[in-house]
């Protein structure tokens, strides 16, 4: 049954009586609870002094359960900012701590110890959000570039009073001086090489700028988690990036055969410097004794042109039969020729020392000599030959 029929009247939904119509008077309420306190507490009498009571009562009760709710807790790496009226008070450091509580002070805590992660140019399970990752390096070229951002708070106060939305901040911030080192960088730089150094070039730039802002941040690390080309044009840049290999290659292969070539030809350089040193100084020395072999033949020539002369041409007999094997000996005068076998004479010698003919004690081309001199018919021949080379 509703508490309100139509009609106006009003029923108690469990007992089905119409109840008297208004409100239920204040009045009458505190005068019953004041009768039960008093029967409660013996005193039938007093009325006021017991209402007194019940009052005081109520408020001590209610001012220690205000006062019980100032107390709390600050958990180790967190820190608590108390304000009164909203005006910053303190920061308070881990423990059990009280303030004055509500609306009096109020407290904020802080975690200043937990790693922040910011992320720009994607979202974990999402992907790469385009607005953000795509900029102008500075040969006005488009790069995808993702970041990540970890971060702590330096200071609980200025995190919470002096930017309004500090993450907010942060993002935009990193996101300008992202867009401001990619730009002064060439593509190739910020795609290859040059990953470390924007991240680092990042992270100075970020931080000097959250510090003037006052924004009690502080960047711990800047991660480039990847730098790439638009999709568009992905293909194209693969093919660029495997080109640019394959230059690298040639060039540490051609560098690689210079380096085993190289000190080979400057080996045999030295090696042909070295002969050439030594066959100078071999023909400078051979010259200089000639030379001074010729002085002394000629002073000896000055002196006895006639043996001089003939001992020149025995000297010259005996070097060029001393290479012979054969020698043919013409007579002067008639037909026959004289046949010496001296490389026959020479194994013969070897063989047998009695079977050769001996002359003084020499053998081989020397014996043939002595005795050709011995013959008369050959000396004829001979001193006919040096007559006519005179």
């Amino acid at each position: 049954m509703s508490w309100n029929e139509p009609g106006g009247g009003k029923k108690d939904p469990w007992s089905g009586q119409e109840q008297p119509g208004g409100p239920p008077d204040l009045e009458e309420i505190i005068r019953s609870l004041q009768e039960k306190l008093s029967g409660l507490f013996g005193g039938g009498g007093g009325g006021a002094g017991a209402s007194a009571i019940v009052v005081w009562l109520v408020v001590g009760v209610v001012l220690v359960l205000w006062v019980l709710t100032g107390f709390y807790i600050v958990t180790e790496g967190n820190r608590g900012v108390v304000t009164r009226f909203g005006r910053y008070t303190e920061t308070t450091m881990p423990g059990l701590r009280w303030h004055m509580p509500y609306p009096v002070e109020t407290v904020d805590i802080v975690d200043v110890e937990h790693q922040r992660f910011l992320e720009l140019g994607y979202r974990s399970g999402v992907g790469s959000v385009p607005q953000e990752a795509l900029m102008l390096t500075g040969d006005e070229n488009i790069v995808d570039v993702r970041l990540a951002v970890q971060y702590t708070v330096s200071s609980a106060k200025e995190f919470l009073f002096h930017i309004k939305d500090p993450e907010k901040t942060l993002r935009e911030v990193t996101e300008s001086s992202l867009r401001e080192v990619v730009g002064r960088h060439t593509m190739d730089f910020v795609l290859t090489e040059g990953r470390s150094e924007i991240a680092a070039e990042v992270k100075k730039l970020v931080q000097e700028i959250m510090n003037m802002y006052g924004s009690g941040i502080a960047v711990e690390t800047v991660n480039l988690v990847d730098a790439q080309p638009p999709e568009e044009v992905q293909d194209a840049f693969e093919d660029a990036i495997k080109a640019r290999e394959d230059k690298q290659r040639f060039i540490n292969e051609a560098q690689t055969y210079a380096n085993g070539v190289i000190p080979k030809a400057r080996g045999q350089a030295a090696r042909i410097l070295e002969e050439a040193q030594g066959y100078k100084q071999k023909v400078v020395a051979k010259a200089q004794g000639d030379a001074s072999r010729f002085v002394q033949i000629l002073t000896e020539y000055e002196r006895a042109p006639e043996v001089t002369r003939s001992r020149l041409y025995l000297d010259a007999l005996e070097s060029v039969l001393g290479r012979a094997d054969t020698i043919m000996v013409d007579v002067q005068g008639g037909n026959n020729l004289l046949y010496l076998p001296l490389d026959k004479l020479r194994a013969a010698n070897h063989a047998s020392v009695g079977s050769v003919p001996q002359v003084e004690g020499l053998t081989g081309p020397e014996a043939a000599q002595r005795m050709l001199q011995r013959r008369p018919v050959l000396r004829r021949s001979i001193r006919g030959r040096e007559g006519r080379g005179r």
